[in-house]
């Protein structure tokens, strides 16, 4: 065993000299002459452990990134002798697949488009393929922090990087196909976005998905799955796994491991100390109020700048008795409609000592749909109302 062991760390420190070799600007060529017998025989989870052993030692994610698709290149003909592990209909990777194909035909229509001029059809296509933003959602906030819970951060974080250059070549290309496109240009952007597709098209068949499937247990594919209606799915009908092969289906979603601490209050989607919780609540910048199934105030967020003044005093008392008498009604109202099921939100506005003060209500109600109490949030949202435009950087000095 520690012959085996002792030879698996020299083929990794081996694999890892390909790495730094082709960064140190040898090309592809001249690594798979001097290390082809290693390449030979080289796996997907291999290929993934490498970049994450990488990143560990200090190898910056974005050098990873940059050089990705020629690490690809140098582990190609291994990658490509390898068979493609089966996944069953309805199992998430089933879907990725199908997806894949799905948008390449997308993709071959969008650059015949391009190809002959025909704008209205590019606009089109290009529309379409936007639509695989869903397959990136998905991989991003379900497959990878699963992936994650075993090790395998580095080369997801690698992967979104490129998810975002795809989303910009989607929008500059947009841009580009409006009003009276300039074929030089249009090319120019479609080109290298074309190219990062079909190679992220490459990465998950060759090195993701048979890594995915390698790491993952039946119970976590079965919460990928009934998670995907959140994001969706593109081109493709979702479908439940079969039985014989696939994921068990389960009618919630597991919770994601938590450490054995003590103290724990566990959450429909995590678990947070009693501690955590308040802070949580404090640094919302709204104001938080619960009413009960019984109108008793049992809550207030003890935020730094309240809007509304709140003491202690109140919790435990009716919260019609928290009204003037004046407005009780109104307060009165909106708790009968919600009780009744005639309502779930009620809005109001107002002008307050030269701030915009936005105020919701909203009916709290339990799985089998019965009313349980009120939630009153309020904010100020005079700077939110005053934004313009965009802004996705911190100003410099912040």
């Amino acid at each position: 065993m520690s012959e085996y062991i002792d030879n698996q760390t020299k083929r990794r420190e081996a694999l890892k000299r390909v790495i730094h070799q082709l960064h140190e600007g040898k090309s592809v060529d001249e690594v798979k002459a001097e290390f082809a017998a290693l390449l030979e025989g080289v796996s997907a989870s291999e290929i993934a452990a490498l970049e994450q052993a990488l990143i560990a030692e200090g190898m910056p994610e974005m050098e990873i990134k940059r050089l990705c698709d020629v690490h690809v290149a140098a582990f190609k003909d291994a990658l490509d002798a390898q068979e493609k592990p089966e996944s069953v209909p309805g199992h998430p990777i089933h879907i990725f697949r199908a997806e894949n194909a799905a948008a390449a035909q997308v993709l071959d229509a969008l650059e015949a488009a391009i190809q002959a001029g025909r704008w209205e059809q590019a606009r089109a296509e290009l529309q379409r393929l936007r639509e695989y933003d869903k397959h990136y959602l998905r991989k991003e906030y379900l497959l990878f922090p699963f992936l994650e819970q075993h090790g395998f951060s580095g080369p997801s974080a690698v992967m979104w990087a490129i998810h975002d250059d795809v989303r910009a070549g989607w929008k500059k290309l947009d841009v580009l196909l409006a009003d009276a496109p300039d074929l030089a240009q249009v090319a120019q952007t479609f080109g290298p976005l074309a190219t990062a597709i079909r190679e992220m098209f490459y990465k998950e068949e060759h090195i993701l998905f048979p890594a995915a499937l390698q790491m993952l247990s039946n119970e976590e594919w079965a919460s990928i799955h009934v998670q995907e209606p959140e994001f969706g799915v593109c081109y493709v009908e979702a479908a439940e796994p079969q039985a014989a092969a696939g994921p068990p289906t389960q009618s919630e979603p597991q919770p994601a491991p938590q450490s054995a601490a003590e103290g724990l209050i566990p959450l429909q989607t995590g678990a947070l100390t009693p501690q955590q919780v308040a802070l949580l609540l404090t640094y919302l910048p709204v104001d938080v109020t619960f009413v009960d199934e019984h109108d008793a105030v049992q809550f207030f967020s003890a935020t730094k700048e309240r809007i509304f003044q709140r003491s202690p005093a109140i919790i435990g008392r009716s919260v019609q008795k928290c009204h003037p008498p004046a407005s009780v009604h109104r307060v009165q109202r909106i708790l009968d409609d919600f009780r009744d099921g005639r309502r779930d939100v009620a809005e109001f506005w107002i002008q307050m000592g030269g701030k915009f003060i936005h105020i919701r209500y909203f009916a709290v109600r339990d799985e089998q749909g019965e009313y349980r109490g009120t939630v009153e949030v309020s904010q100020d949202v005079t700077h939110i109302r005053a934004l313009e435009g965009e802004r996705r950087l911190l100003d410099e000095g912040e």
